[in-house]
């Protein structure tokens, strides 16, 4: 059914008409039917091994162009609709996309279940089914709101089952309903995300904005990913969701070991569990709990236990090293506290630092330092990250258990991030290189034979050219803004959070905003471009969106400055805006504070479709560095190190800069000036003022002249060798191969999961 012919056929009966009377929703549905179908026949038989990787998001984006295109339908789809004047594009704004995840953890989770099926390894996602994702993001009066994000309609990619689970919540039994969404792999096999949910859930009970009775858990619990937590109620019901999610998993886990001849004594030979940060953590006692009451001692559980499972530590922030108070696992999962209590007399046996405990003198219990004593792996997602994790924060673990550290770099699936957004950039490289780094992206490294070819370098650059252009037209079309192609593209797009420093980005904005105003115009007109969500409790997050809106409306009211400075910021930021925006970008800003961004994978992203970097020697940003050379890359700033003795020393003083550093002084004063407060609110633009000048805990302004000097130097680079820019971007390209999700995978399985086996 790969040929254009078959596929009309088959399309033709399935809608009932000729495809140029159907609608869009019609063959929508039939395509949906057919890959279900596709897929299905790629299932395989499990041998050995299985890998559990268990996430409180997955980021999957729309999944049926990534599907047709590793099931190899796409081209017979494209062509066969375009020949009866219909277009891809149309019909995939037909499908709602799954709001499953936020950042880039829910992202690296999707990439990772394309690429195990890519390998032909056996492994399944475990997650939770939420009925309105994250929120979607609303602009008004250049402030942030949330609305509910109901992405589920009839023709959902997430298949009802009829298994259910029976989990305990505070005493009450609740059923957890299964559903299965296929995971296709580029010609490889099909595996599965499992999401669980209640039959229970009432999106009726959302009040106004995103709020709702926190307390109404029969109604409640999968409404929403990471609830508010700003209060008691919205923590409880964020271990209401994790416990939900680990108790179905596990007992899905051990019903599969079951059914394919597991004694549950050797369970360590039919799964491996990997933990993706700290939300899945209690699947430890969880399953020492189940296998308990199975008849294996408590020791021997928890050594197969151990055995079994496996944890990715995803930063150094606290709020990713998750802590409770005894009290609430207590009220909300009580026939855990015994199992919590043994791990951690046993962790205790094996040191005397209380730093290490899992229940602290404070009666907390570390979520994290459970992990890491009961698993047999901890590992960092990028060189850097997990020597910080070895040398400073995780110390002591190391000096514990240094056999179980290891480092995992993170990665992106290429086909995804190449063949489904960059379609022009992939037919350039197939007819340089050949079809081979689709499967084995280390062959890009074949492009340097064309490093020098003027040639390819002028297709490379009318590519990017047209990318800027179609993404212009999506901009109109989506958010009603205009923007110049012919302006450099800068873009930062990530979560809002202080230690990515967007509000470094912003006041860079303001000084070149009085640049231009002195006459001191840039060598080429700049568009910046922001995409980034802020969580609803994170006031000071949506303070910054709120002054990067503002500034830009002081700029667009401004015929002086506005002639060569734009500031854009995409409304609901998700990964359909993603894959318009990466390939039309020209400079990455990757300018988190060094030592706090535990790798980034947009990074990986834009350097794959050819944006230059300008970043901090932070997370991937080092290996990046590494793999292009520094003539390549424009970093700036602080070394981690640098940031870490400041920490250390607490002899940091925002203030100080401020006052002795006059261009810094002027872009945070502007903050309130009658310009901004035209535009602005007054109470959130000197909230976010006086958080600059009397903390600053993310060190903008220590780095804010480093970043003025290298983005103004790669503006000019930009805009005056224009054919070595275009070089650099090919040099990019070749050496992307690395940072492919595939060689990821690869490695966890080498050294952790040993699948199959």
């Amino acid at each position: 059914m790969k040929t254009k012919n078959e596929m009309e056929k088959v399309l033709t009966e399935m809608c009932g008409s000729n495809l140029e009377t159907c609608s869009y929703e019609s063959i929508y549905t039939a395509l949906l039917k057919i890959v279900e179908k596709e897929s299905e026949r790629k299932t395989a038989p499990v041998k050995g091994r299985k890998l559990y990787y268990i996430s409180a998001e997955f980021l999957i984006g729309k999944l049926l162009s990534n599907n047709l295109i590793n099931l190899g339908l796409y081209d017979s789809v494209k062509d066969c609709l375009e020949d009866h004047g219909k277009s891809m594009a149309e019909l995939e704004e037909v499908e709602p996309e799954p709001s499953l995840g936020n950042g880039g953890l829910g992202r690296l989770a999707a990439c990772f279940l394309d690429s195990l099926a890519t390998l032909n390894l056996p492994g399944d996602g475990i997650g939770l089914r939420y009925h309105c994702g994250l929120f979607h993001q609303n602009f008004k009066n250049q402030l942030q709101s949330e609305t509910p994000d109901f992405w589920m309609g009839d023709h959902d990619w997430a298949q009802m089952t009829e298994k259910t689970y029976p989990v305990s919540l505070a005493g009450k039994e609740y059923q957890a309903r299964l559903y299965q969404i296929a995971v296709t792999g580029y010609e490889g096999r099909t595996n599965h995300l499992n999401l669980f949910d209640l039959d229970t859930i009432d999106p009726s009970v959302i009040g106004e904005g995103i709020s709702f009775d926190k307390t109404d858990i029969e109604k409640n619990l999968t409404l929403f990913l990471y609830p508010d937590d700003s209060d008691d109620a919205g923590r409880l019901l964020r271990i209401y969701q994790q416990y939900l999610m680990v108790s179905a998993g596990a007992q899905l886990i051990l019903e599969e070991c079951e059914e394919r001849g597991s004694n549950l004594h050797d369970l360590a030979d039919y799964a491996a569990i990997q933990i993706n940060d700290t939300h899945p953590s209690m699947v430890i006692p969880e399953l020492i709990r189940l296998l308990c009451e199975k008849g294996i001692e408590f020791e021997e559980a928890a050594e197969i236990v151990t055995k079994v499972c496996a944890y990715t530590n995803h930063t150094i922030l606290a709020e990713a090293l998750e802590k409770w108070p005894r009290s609430y696992l207590e009220q909300v999962v009580p026939q855990l506290m015994p199992v919590i209590e043994k791990l951690d007399e046993i962790a205790r046996t094996r040191t005397s630092d209380e730093s290490t405990a899992i229940i602290d003198r404070n009666q907390m219990i570390h979520m994290a330092h459970m992990d890491i004593h009961f698993t047999h792996s901890t590992n960092g997602v990028a060189a850097l990250h997990t020597e910080i994790l070895k040398n400073s924060e995780l110390h002591n673990f190391y000096q514990m258990y240094p056999e179980k550290f290891n480092n995992k770099t993170n990665g992106i699936t290429f086909r995804r991030w190449l063949l489904k957004c960059n379609p022009e950039l992939t037919e350039l490289i197939e007819n340089l290189i050949g079809s081979g780094f689709k499967k084995d992206a280390a062959e890009l490294e074949k492009l340097m034979e064309f490093a020098d070819d003027e040639t390819v370098l002028k297709k490379l650059a009318a590519i990017k050219h047209d990318n800027k252009k179609a993404f212009a037209d999506w901009l109109k079309h989506t958010q009603n803004i205009t923007v110049n192609p012919d302006s450099i593209f800068t873009i930062q797009s990530k979560r809002l959070h202080e230690y990515k420093r967007q509000q470094l980005n912003l006041l860079y904005l303001i000084h070149q905003y009085f640049e231009i105003k002195a006459g001191n115009t840039p060598e080429v007109p700049v568009t910046a471009i922001f995409g980034a969500k802020a969580a609803p409790a994170y006031t000071i997050a949506k303070d910054i969106i709120h002054a990067i809106l503002t500034l830009s409306k002081v700029i667009e009211n401004d015929p002086e400055v506005s002639r060569w400075l734009q500031v854009v910021f995409i409304e609901n930021y998700n990964v359909t805006a993603a894959e318009k925006m990466i390939p039309a970008c020209d400079l990455s800003e990757q300018i988190s504070l060094a030592s706090k961004e535990a790798s980034g994978t947009g990074n990986m992203k834009f350097m794959l479709n050819g944006a230059l970097t300008l970043g901090t020697m932070d997370g991937a940003n080092v290996e990046i560095a590494d793999a292009v050379g520094e003539g390549n890359i424009y970093i700036f700033g602080q070394s981690s190190a640098q940031v870490i003795r400041r920490y250390q020393h607490g002899d940091y003083c925002a203030r100080e800069w401020y006052e002795t550093d006059a261009n810094i002084r002027r872009a945070i004063q502007f903050l309130t000036s009658e310009e901004m407060l035209s535009c602005g609110q007054e109470e959130n633009l000197r909230r976010l003022q006086n958080e600059l000048i009397g903390k600053d805990w993310f060190q903008t302004l220590p780095d804010f002249n480093a970043y003025v000097v290298r983005k103004e130097q790669a503006i000019a680079d930009y805009a005056h060798h224009p054919m070595d820019w275009t070089r650099r971007t090919l040099i990019n390209i070749s050496q992307a191969g690395f940072f492919s999700s595939d060689r990821t995978i690869a490695e966890y399985n080498e050294d952790i999961w040993h699948l199959g086996k």
